[in-house]
């Protein structure tokens, strides 16, 4: 079992920066694979990022590529979204999710546990 926090969401104008962090709980941390995901309003949960149990092996949704880097540091048991360069199409809830795995997944139903989101606001 693990539990995990986002934070670090917010306010931004357009071209702006945030970086999202996604605390987790347990001393297991290092055996899950992570994942970001998004969803903005009337729309699927959308694949963001993922990366792998020790951090070599990252994927990214090619809207985001270029702009977005997801990282992790396996001692402070969290995971990080840098956002750079963020549109109005940015918006939307941000989650992160964990699956214990050696794979990286880009499926929503691939993982097991979810964060409450945290919300990321893009004005243009």
């Amino acid at each position: 079992q693990v539990q995990l926090v986002e934070s670090g969401g917010g306010l931004v104008q357009a071209g702006g920066s945030l970086r999202l962090s996604c605390a987790a709980s347990g001393r297991t941390f290092s055996s899950y694979t992570m994942g970001w995901f998004r969803q903005a309003p009337g729309k699927e949960r959308e694949f963001v990022a993922t990366i792998s149990r020790s951090g070599g092996s990252t994927y990214y949704v090619d809207s985001v590529k270029g702009r977005f880097t997801i990282s992790r540091d396996n001692a402070k048991n969290t995971v990080y979204l840098q956002m750079n360069s963020l549109k109005s199409e940015d918006t939307a809830v941000y989650y992160c999710a964990a699956r214990s795995s050696s794979y990286t997944y880009t499926a929503p139903d691939k993982y097991d546990y979810w964060g409450q989101g945290t919300q990321v606001t893009v004005s243009s």
